[in-house]
């Protein structure tokens, strides 16, 4: 029930040493402010990091052909293989939990030598031949035109389509690149497509200046036959792709007559057990955020404790007089109580919002400065929120709990007889 006189009594406890609350409220304020910081901190830090995944299927993995290191099958040691595009068909057939087997094989690279020519421009870019459902796989932003389809594979059409960067470098800024055509190491190729790489941290350089073309005209363009450089695995959403692994790796080596202990034959990049550790380092760093915030909490918690048993002392002998007059123990506890509880929630809700206002300033500085590397939306949810509050809830009643106690274990009598 809401008492007037009650909280008069408070506001004037709390007022009678203005600068002696404000020491004590600043703990609180201090410890709940590194509390939320920390914990935003972290999540920038995880949301940076985990941008470098892109939008790529975290349920995949990649699979590419090394040396052999072990002779099987009257094969030497030291040899070279290839994937062929039955070992895709093979996959999927004996795996139904994959979603997907898309085959790669690619050609230069942007750091490498010029191997594209429009006119008299020229540019070094990495060349994939992929199948449609790559984009499925990894999802791009297609501004203009579309991707490949099977119907491109199946014709084996000479088209393709191009990054931003590609379209920087081989084109006059404002000139149309669809249905124009590029020159591949000597092979004209159709533009159907213009894409840039969905990812916060922006276009890479490395995935801007990308060229696509369907799989099939790339084997028949650059006589890459049926051999695949490399395949990009997904698994449906309710299996880990890590658990297949095993499985898939022995059948891939019984098919290209690889010794089934040879490790290094095969080589393979898990990105699902990648991000999985990379989400284990992240609720590690979330544990130590809340347990180094609480630390810091708990000392504010203390000093309100401290404090509220200096002013029980001071005012013993009004509360022997209030216990004379027939105030009960629970009256005199609650107000004691109250009163932490009080100076705790106040000092914590301007240590939330203190705290809310330099995340606000650190996403405006991103904002205007650009992306800062493995950083990103330095944020906290809603429930971090209500557990801050339910933390200070808990830490006014504990800080209060003690005094409440020793104001009341005192006689009136006793209370009365003290100067």
């Amino acid at each position: 029930m809401f008492s007037r006189d009650r909280w008069d009594e408070i506001l004037e406890a709390l007022n009678a040493n203005k600068f002696r609350t404000f020491l004590t409220a600043f703990g609180v304020f201090w410890g709940i402010t590194i509390l939320v910081l920390l914990l935003a901190l972290t999540n920038g830090l995880k949301n940076g990091v985990t941008a470098d995944f892109g939008n790529f299927a975290t349920n995949s993995m990649f699979i590419w052909t090394q040396q052999t290191s072990m002779p099987y099958k009257g094969l030497p040691k030291g040899r070279r293989f290839n994937f062929k595009l039955n070992d895709v068909a093979s996959l999927k057939n004996d795996f139904p939990q994959l979603k997907y087997v898309s085959p790669r094989n690619q050609l230069g690279g942007y750091s490498g030598g010029n191997n594209v020519i429009r006119g008299t421009k020229t540019g070094a870019f990495q060349v994939n031949g992929d199948y449609p459902e790559f984009i499925k796989q990894q999802p791009m932003d297609i501004i203009q035109g579309r991707f490949i389809s099977y119907s491109d594979i199946n014709a084996k059409r000479k088209v393709c389509v191009i990054g931003t960067g590609v379209v920087k470098t081989m084109y006059d800024k404002g000139e149309e690149a669809l249905g124009t055509y590029i020159k591949i190491n000597g092979v004209n190729f159709m533009v159907i497509g213009t894409f840039k790489v969905s990812n916060s941290q922006g276009d890479k350089e490395e995935d801007a200046n990308t060229i696509f073309l369907p799989f099939t005209s790339f084997g028949q363009a650059f006589n890459f036959a049926d051999n695949v450089g490399w395949l990009a695995v997904t698994a449906h959403d309710g299996t880990n792709i890590t658990t297949l692994k095993p499985q898939i790796l022995e059948s891939l080596k019984n098919r290209r007559k690889v010794h089934p202990e040879d490790e290094r034959a095969i080589g393979n990049f898990d990105l699902s057990e990648a991000f999985g550790r990379v989400n284990g380092l992240f609720s590690i760093l979330t544990f130590v955020g809340y347990f180094v915030g609480a630390l810091v909490l708990m000392s504010g918690i203390i000093g309100i404790s401290n404090i509220m048993l200096i002013v029980v002392k001071e005012r013993t002998k009004e509360i022997g007089v209030r216990r004379a007059l027939g105030a009960s123990p629970w009256t005199i506890k609650s107000q004691i109580l109250q009163e932490s509880l009080i100076l705790t929630i106040l000092s914590g809700m301007v240590g939330i919002s203190f705290a809310a206002a330099v995340i606000w300033g650190l996403n405006y500085a991103l904002d205007m400065n650009g992306p800062v590397e493995n950083f990103a939306n330095p944020s906290v949810s809603m429930s971090v929120v209500f557990i801050a509050l339910f933390i200070l809830v808990v830490s006014g009643l504990l800080a209060g709990l003690i005094p409440a106690n020793s104001a009341t274990k005192m006689k009136p009598v006793d209370a009365l007889r003290i100067e």
